[in-house]
């Protein structure tokens, strides 16, 4: 973003331009409610944005980001993805979380020719015209995938990508990746490309290793999950609870969260490993946790959206990928998960009405 202008000149919003912050605010009344507001706090006086975290894992909150960090995270998607001015770009995102406001910001900083559409499951159904760039959860993925080669790049966050969504993005010409990051990072600081891999050095490692962009270091605590240090994003390191394996200066591979470890009789269980085995297996939503035991302290159990099937219970306890540590104690079926703002599944909640069900 150029200092003598407040935003680039190459700008657009449903291909229209501005010469004025007055002008671009005014025609965004008819965009949408949600980036009208926005763009109300970017040009206001204040040097920061309040915005809410997704509330993934944990009650969300409202946080305080600085809109120079803002800018030069912008800044960094578009020197790694090699889009600058004059991109093309789908908004189709909610604006009143941080991936939304940042695709606006990016379009800003750098000159992109942006277009935004309601943020529903189906983004792409009334779409007809082609798009350098655009960001997705799985789910508008999986419902696009008819007409998402309309799409040149796109970045995929807010969720897990299953085994089933990922095979089936191999064979499009749209290259995908998948994104790591939080609200407190400014959306992503590492991806990892999805599809059209080549040099790869093992099948295991083919989809596991994110590369972070430019300017960020990283790093494990003595419990080994990440710290990231990006001095353009933040004013002080950033420690998570991501249990992660550094593979080198500029790669990790994610291995599941450390507030979510298993200890069922003294061994210690990651959840996000376990899921990632029986992927190919469960086709529904579903997900592992441990709940209070006598004896073991904690059990293992999975958790499946849908109707009750004994049959998933025999073939989870015959597969060969998993240990006997980590097979299941028991199956529950839930109708419907509990979901948050973004459409992630809230485990806590989920669990609460799992506890209901299974006291009555």
């Amino acid at each position: 973003m150029k200092s003598e202008s407040p935003f680039h000149k190459n700008f657009k919003l449903l291909g229209t331009s501005f010469n004025s912050v007055d002008e671009l605010i005014d025609f965004s009344k008819e965009v949408s409610v949600e980036a009208h507001l926005f763009l109300k706090d970017w040009f206001n006086n204040n040097l920061f944005v309040d915005v809410k975290t997704s509330g993934s894992t944990g009650k969300p909150k409202l946080i305080q980001l600085q809109k120079k960090y803002m800018v030069n995270s912008a800044l960094a998607t578009g020197t790694y993805f090699n889009l600058f001015e004059n991109t093309t770009v789908l908004l189709c995102m909610p604006v009143n979380f941080i991936a939304g406001k940042m695709m606006l910001v990016r379009a800003l900083t750098l000159g992109w020719q942006l277009d935004i559409v309601e943020p529903t499951s189906t983004p792409l159904k009334n779409i007809s015209k082609d798009y350098d760039f655009s960001a997705m959860v799985p789910l508008q993925l999986n419902n696009s995938l008819s007409k998402i080669n309309n799409i040149k790049k796109l970045i995929v966050g807010g969720g897990v990508i299953s085994k089933e969504l990922e095979s089936k993005i191999q064979n499009i010409d749209t290259q995908v990746f998948a994104t790591y990051g939080m609200t407190e990072t400014i959306t992503h600081i590492a991806v990892k490309k999805l599809n059209y891999l080549i040099n790869v050095i093992a099948s295991e490692t083919k989809q596991s290793r994110y590369q972070v962009l430019p300017n960020i270091s990283i790093s494990t605590d003595d419990r080994g999950c990440l710290v990231i240090n990006a001095p353009k994003l933040s004013s002080k390191k950033i420690t998570t609870n991501d249990l992660v394996e550094i593979i080198s200066s500029t790669e990790f591979k994610w291995l599941g969260r450390f507030d979510t470890i298993i200890n069922s009789g003294g061994i210690k269980l990651i959840p996000e490993q376990i899921e990632e085995k029986l992927a190919n297996t469960i086709k529904q939503r579903f997900f592992v946790t441990g709940i209070l035991d006598e004896l073991l302290g904690e059990k293992l159990i999975l958790i499946i959206e849908g109707s009750k099937r004994a049959e998933i219970f025999i073939q989870v306890k015959k597969l060969e990928t998993l240990s006997k540590f980590e097979i299941p104690k028991a199956v529950y079926f839930l109708k419907d998960f509990v979901e948050t703002e973004t459409k992630k599944v809230n485990r806590i909640e989920t669990l609460k009405l799992l506890n209901l069900l299974t006291n009555q």
